[in-house]
């Protein structure tokens, strides 16, 4: 088979969706190839009897009203489609530190979050409101994140928007409890002391205080209402059709041929995978050695091992936020290590929400941030890996159970996965969660932009700007709008 359309898009996760949207909505004949038997990338769920388990996507920021990302829904036409719900006002988040039994509450909104914090650290007050509003003055150097236009001119950023996020903390507040508190959304976005950039934590860390959402059901209902988009203006997204080879001369992509056989052209290109990945797939000699080495050697954020939990009728009660829970205080930015002896120190842990959701949660999902070197000697998957992976989950729910005395007895069945899952699942290198890891010790070697050395070949996805349900849709507006022209859609959304 050859089909031929205006853009043709390799990967059908949140990247490859919400661009193709954006271009189908605005007259561009899209093919979205897609590998796996279910479209999304993040926003895949699957089955285990009755209960539905999403596989990532579990916190949503941008939703409520103004937000960015439901801007862009609602833009789509797609937001109205979904269920969600918001988290509740007095506590979108809570932290609870084993060491001494005391829990933080988070509230949801600017001034609420300074005053708790505050009262729980008076002698911090005034850093606490610097330090926030130092978080705001750094997002609104990333225009797009308010889905402004991009200035026409060079936008310089101030020292404080690179130094790594750790270090932005601890410049502001002194307290040790305090700036661990302050970088708990750490497994948000894999932060690495000395390395992750303070812009990604104040992104980050201002979608989440303006107020998290949860989808209700099934998060790949986004995916499919993306689609829909696609299809209802003559596009077509194919599952099952893993790309082998991009064919590329005289500095362009001619073609894109999928393991069956079939040829699928285009005037542009769009990759939504792992730069790593898009390399070995196009023809030799497509791209400087320079930019191969580069891409090839570029850090990738860390993993998690998650544990998926069918609990019994009425034994657990529903949790409307998501729940941290860690050691001690001075580990938030230690997720990137691992010691099989000590691990875990940390995770968080949720109840998803299900159409008409009573007291009473029907399942729960729990994420242990853990690089891939600690599945490196499992590759072949054998009974020393369940084994092992039994371990794991036995570890953390040992936890849970100083939480809630008396949890095991709520849980009618257990799924786990590890990072050789995630890597597999995903198409992820590594298993990394939110794609490559910007670092703010060598930012131009750890950055891309949407635009490659192919003429008609653009990035969208995580590994390109931003990760996340907040960050994928910005950068698909600027792949979009590479084809389309300079705030095309930003001027669309905000007219």
């Amino acid at each position: 088979m050859t089909d031929e359309g205006d853009v043709v898009i390799i990967g059908g996760g949140i990247g490859g969706l919400f661009t193709g949207a954006l271009l189908a909505k605005n007259g561009q004949r899209v093919i979205v190839l897609e590998k796996n038997e279910i479209i999304g990338g993040g926003l895949q769920s699957f089955q285990r009897g009755d209960v539905s388990f999403d596989t990532g996507m579990h916190i949503l920021g941008g939703f409520r009203e103004g937000g960015n990302v439901r801007r862009i829904c609602e833009y789509l036409g797609v937001f109205d489609k979904l269920q969600i719900r918001d988290v509740d006002d007095d506590c979108i988040d809570s932290i609870h530190y084993f060491s001494d039994g005391s829990e933080v509450h988070i509230p949801c909104g600017r001034e609420a979050f300074v005053d708790y914090l505050s009262s729980l650290f008076p002698k911090e007050a005034v850093n606490i409101r610097n330090y926030v509003d130092k978080l705001y003055d750094i997002t609104r150097e990333v225009p797009l994140f308010w889905l402004l236009e991009d200035p026409d001119s060079f936008m310089l950023h101030d020292d404080d928007f690179y130094m790594p996020a750790d270090e932005l903390i601890n410049r502001y507040v002194s307290d040790v409890r305090l700036r661990d508190i302050l970088g708990y959304m750490n497994p948000m976005y894999g932060g690495v002391p000395g390395h992750t950039p303070a812009f990604i934590h104040a992104i980050i860390n201002v979608l989440y205080i303006s107020g998290p959402s949860r989808f209700v059901g099934p998060s790949r209902n986004l995916a499919d209402k993306l689609a829909d988009v696609i299809r209802d203006n003559g596009g077509v997204v194919y599952n099952r059709h893993k790309v082998v080879r991009v064919a590329t001369s005289d500095r362009q992509v001619q073609s894109v041929i999928t393991e069956n056989g079939d040829i699928f052209k285009g005037r542009w290109y769009v990759s939504d995978i792992h730069p790593a990945l898009l390399i070995d797939l196009c023809d030799e000699g497509s791209f400087p050695k320079s930019f191969t080495s580069r891409v090839k050697s570029m850090p990738n954020t860390y993993s998690a091992f998650q544990i998926y939990l069918k609990l019994y009728p009425k034994s657990f009660p529903y949790i409307n936020h998501t729940c941290y829970a860690q050691d001690d205080y001075g580990m938030v930015w230690d997720y990137c290590n691992y010691d099989a002896d000590t691990w875990p120190h940390g995770f968080m842990y949720m109840t998803p929400p299900m159409p008409a959701q009573r007291d009473y949660a029907s399942k729960m999902i729990i994420n242990v941030p853990m690089p891939f070197s600690a599945v490196k000697d499992f590759e072949q998957r054998g009974l020393a890996y369940r084994a092992w992976k039994l371990d794991r989950a036995e570890r953390v729910l040992a936890k849970m159970a100083l939480l809630y005395p008396g949890f095991l007895d709520a849980i009618e069945d257990m799924y786990t996965s590890s990072p050789l899952t995630i890597r597999d699942y995903y198409g992820s290198v590594d298993g990394a969660l939110y794609g490559v890891r910007a670092d703010s010790q060598n930012l131009l070697a750890t950055q891309l932009q949407v635009f490659t050395k192919l003429r008609n070949l653009l990035l969208t996805g995580q590994n390109v700007n931003l990760h996340g349900i907040c960050g994928v849709p910005l950068t698909a507006i600027k792949t979009a709008e590479g084809i389309l022209g300079r705030n095309e859609i930003l001027k669309q959304i905000n007219g």
